[in-house]
Order: structure tokens, then sequence, then C-alpha cells
């Protein structure tokens, strides 16, 4: 019988919502909490196990106590093994380092993970090369390339590769930024190492990639193309991103690289809102939502941007979504299609299908949208 290792950082996406960029310590999690914030993990695991329902093995689940594995498992009608107690009733990345410590010592043949960068960091450190593991995503800072696409995706990847139906593995690369620094404004990102992924390019993800300089002129193009969408008295919200942050700088607006901003009438209402914010001024009110396409990755909903929620995108529809990208920028996905993941399954297939994507001044791409 083959074993399976779960980790769950229970905390993981909390400070996404309510506009932190990030759960990386104590105070932030204290402050996301004040602010609202609730955990998103569970659900995003729960999704993954779901996939296992379709099982035609037998599997051995090992996991830690609490909420970082076992209530899950639980619920979902599984009967794990649990590794020894976490060091407190609050999580900490020493408990992660310590669970993945003893499932490495166990040999398990899958662990399977659920946070973000962090995580990924503290399995990397615990664990490096001596285990196969796969992210499920459900942090809010997801540059490396460990994660499957979606909660979903990693379930089945994971079954079929327990199964034997997947046997190639990649060393994918584990990526963080600082968050203080990212707060600021300021990407820092750093190649933290390596773990062993299975190869499976549609569902699992890439490194998420950087734009070049030669596209300041397509920027420009595709600022005047929005602001020429502007019709009075409606509200634009405005993802994070350089390309988003071209339009805001046309505008002659003060607008965040990493927040998400709400203008009316070509002024600037609000920086660097949560959701619970956004969904006060955009009540009542006629929304388009200005998102772009990260490089590399695909994704254009549910990755940085988590404070633009499924109440908010089920008010707008996809009629309300301008979605604005370099050629160079698709292009780099070989095809692949753009991605949303958006923690409500139904709402991820409601927005598939084609979307126009703005390329420059007067000119678009029709391109597919894909979901978990």
């Amino acid at each position: 019988m083959k074993t399976v290792g779960l980790i769950v950082n229970p905390v993981a996406g909390m400070g996404g919502k309510v506009g932190l960029k990030g759960s990386d310590g104590p105070e932030v999690l204290r402050l996301a909490r004040e602010l609202g914030a609730t955990p998103e993990a569970p659900q995003r695991v729960t999704q993954a196990l779901a996939a296992f329902s379709e099982s035609r093995d037998p599997l051995q689940w090992i996991t830690c106590p609490g909420e970082m594995g076992e209530n899950i498992c639980r619920r979902a009608g599984l009967e794990p093994l649990i590794l020894s107690s976490t060091g407190g009733q609050e999580t900490t990345w020493e408990d992660t380092e310590r669970a993945a410590r003893q499932l490495s010592d166990r040999e398990v043949d899958l662990l399977l993970f659920a946070g973000g960068d962090g995580t990924a960091r503290n399995v990397c450190r615990a664990v490096g090369s001596r285990l196969v593991t796969l992210g499920i995503p459900a942090g809010v800072k997801i540059h490396s390339a460990v994660y499957a696409v979606t909660p979903r995706d990693a379930g089945e990847v994971a079954r079929r590769f327990l199964e034997g139906g997947l046997r190639s593995v990649r060393e994918g690369e584990v990526m963080d930024i600082d968050e203080e620094s990212y707060r600021q404004g300021v990407v820092e990102a750093r190649l933290y190492g390596y773990l062993r992924v299975p190869v499976e390019d549609r569902h699992v993800q890439r490194m998420k990639a950087g734009g070049v300089a030669s596209e300041a002129q397509a920027l420009a193009g595709m600022a005047e193309e929005v602001v020429g969408c502007m019709q009075e008295s409606e509200v634009f919200v405005f993802g994070p991103g350089t390309t988003t942050r071209a339009i805001t700088e046309r505008l002659g607006l003060p607008g965040t690289l990493l927040g998400v901003d709400v203008v009316c009438n070509r002024r600037l209402v609000a920086r660097d809102v949560s959701e619970r914010r956004l969904l006060e001024l955009t009540a009542g009110h006629r929304v388009r939502i200005v998102i772009t396409v990260i490089g590399g990755q695909g994704y254009i909903l549910g990755r940085g941007n988590q404070q633009i929620g499924p109440t908010l995108l089920r008010q707008v529809g996809r009629q309300g979504l301008l979605v604005v990208a370099t050629k160079e920028k698709l292009a780099s996905l070989g095809g692949r299609p753009l991605l949303v993941d958006t923690g409500d399954q139904a709402l991820n297939r409601e927005f598939s299908g084609y979307l126009r994507v703005i390329t420059g001044y007067e000119d678009y791409v029709i391109y597919k949208v894909g979901h978990g």
C-alpha cells in the first residue's frame, strides 16, 4: 500500500482578501483576523482530496493533528495516521518543518502540502530532494513551480502519480519574496531551492516570469485603450501588476503596484483595498474590473488579487472583465489557456471559455480561459 503525507498550513491565504499581500508572521495574522479574514486552506484541501474518491488503489494517509490535516482528512472520510503533536495551538513554520521531516523519515511515496511560497520554503528546507512533493495552492504568494494549477488539479496529479500513471519527476523552483518589501511595492524574488514534483505540464504550474523593458510601448497603448473605455460614474477596479499600474499612471493617479485600487470618474477613490472595502465601494454601481496575466503561469484571477473575490465577480460577470496583457506575455504561455482559481469551482466554470484580451491600442486577442 502506498503512503501519502499531508501537511496543511491552516492560515495560508488569510492575508489575501484583506489586502495584506501575505500571511507570514504572527502580527500579520493578528491583523488579518481583525480585518475579518477567515482560513482559505481547508476548503482548498477538501477540493484536492475529492479527486481521491476515484482512486482505484487503497492508500495510507499520514498527516498532522487538528487543522494541519487530521480534521480535513476525517471530514473527507479518510482514516489517517497522525504524527506527533505540533508545538502549540497556534501552528507555526516550525510545525510545518517538523512534520515534513517526520514524513521524510517515514519515506512516504508522495508529500502533499497546502500553502503558499512560505510553506514551500519550509518543506524544501526540511526534505530537500528526498521526497516527491506537490503543493496544493492555498496561499497569497504562489510563485514557486511546485504547485498544481488548482486544488482539484493537485488531487488529480497526486492520484495519477500514486497509481503509476505519472512516472517522471522534475526539479521545481521554490521561490519567495520578502513580504515587508512587497507591501512597500518592491518585489525582491529569491530562489530558495528545489523540490521534486511529478511532471505534468498541463496541471502543474511553472515559475512566474517577469516582464521586459521593450514592453513599454505596448503598455502605453493598452493604457490609452482602457482610459478610452471609461464612462462617467462607472467604477473601475484595478488589480495588481505593472501592466495595470501603467493605466493608473496614464490617469496621473498614485495607484499601488501590488494592491487593488478603485477609480471613478478618472479619480482615485481608494487604494490598496481589502475585499470587504471593495464590496462597500462598488455597491450599487456599474463596475469594470481591470486585471492582467501572470507571465509564464497564465493566472488572471486567484493569484495575488484575492481581494477581487467571488461575490464581486458574480456581480460583475465575465462581461465586466477587462483583461490586459502584452502579446509577448501571452506567447510565453506556449498556447496554454489563461487560468482562474477563485476558490469557487462553479464560478471558475462560469469564467471559462474565451475572453477578449487587450494587447495594445485598438488591438485585441481572443484567448481561451480554462478552469480546474
